[in-house]
């Protein structure tokens, strides 16, 4: 069993550009990937049986023309609805990084109070500006099986739309009491601070969520780029880990989809 290899499929579309590093650091934790286009997965859409995890990576997604990944939240929700469904109750792994995670807000799987209802939405940042800078992440005590908790965690954001909010108080609160949030944005110190060490105001400092099974899961901060030590940009001075902080994450995954999905 210790040899099996999940399978990943790294879904993309127009205007996707972190792809091949998703799909680097999944092979990096051991799993078989498939990169596919949503045009194949639209005309195939059995494809997506056939894996263990789906991932969605970060970029631009259809230029962000009507939001970030609001066209490609509107394609997941009325072309593969029905397939998505069907992985979902199998109790498989979704993982959606930076737009990835816009688009999993924006059809409501996220947090998924309310499957396919949008209770929330990342908009624009505080700044005003697209952020591209390093930060540090706490994880609180959460559902997902990708995140320790009380783990701290160094990974670049790149985004302009990167503020959660949500549409009442009570959302939040559910949340909060369901142990949704995965991890939020912090100094070095892991307390929490304003900007720039959150970068984009997101409510509660919320950089990355589940829903309430813990196996859909999002997050701003790029862990696809910290998956080898010579990524942290510190390590001249530091000296080398022997892995990237994000390549965790990527292993949690795969080892979530060994010890837990190897007979679907």
């Amino acid at each position: 069993m210790s040899d099996y290899q999940p399978r990943a499929l790294i879904l993309r579309t127009a205007g996707t550009n972190c792809d091949r590093e998703t799909e680097f650091a999944f092979r990096l934790a051991g799993a078989q990937t498939s990169l596919l286009h949503v045009n194949v997965l639209r005309e195939e859409p059995g494809i997506i049986a056939e894996h263990h995890i789906l991932a969605i990576p970060g970029g631009f997604s259809y230029g962000d023309d009507l939001g970030a990944g609001t066209v490609l939240a509107n394609e997941l929700m009325t072309k593969l609805r029905a397939p998505l469904d069907q992985f979902i109750e199998a109790g498989k792994l979704v993982i959606g990084i930076c737009n990835g995670f816009q688009a999993l807000v924006k059809t409501g799987l996220l947090p998924g109070l309310e499957r396919w209802r949008q209770q929330a939405t990342l908009t624009f940042n505080d700044s005003h500006k697209f952020e591209d800078r390093w930060t540090y992440l706490s994880a609180p005590p959460n559902r997902s099986p990708l995140f320790a908790d009380g783990e701290r965690i160094y990974l670049p954001v790149a985004h302009a739309e990167g503020k959660f909010v949500v549409e009442d108080q009570s959302v939040l609160d559910r949340i909060r009491a369901s142990k949704q949030v995965v991890c939020r944005y912090c100094d070095p110190d892991g307390q929490p601070a304003g900007y720039p060490w959150n970068p984009n105001g997101s409510m509660d400092d919320i950089a990355g969520l589940c829903d309430p099974t813990g196996r859909i899961l999002g997050m701003m901060p790029h862990p696809e780029r910290h998956s080898l030590p010579v990524h942290d940009p510190r390590w001249p001075r530091e000296g080398l880990k022997d892995e990237g902080d994000g390549l965790r994450i990527f292993r949690r995954a795969v080892e979530f989809a060994r010890r837990e999905l190897a007979a679907c």
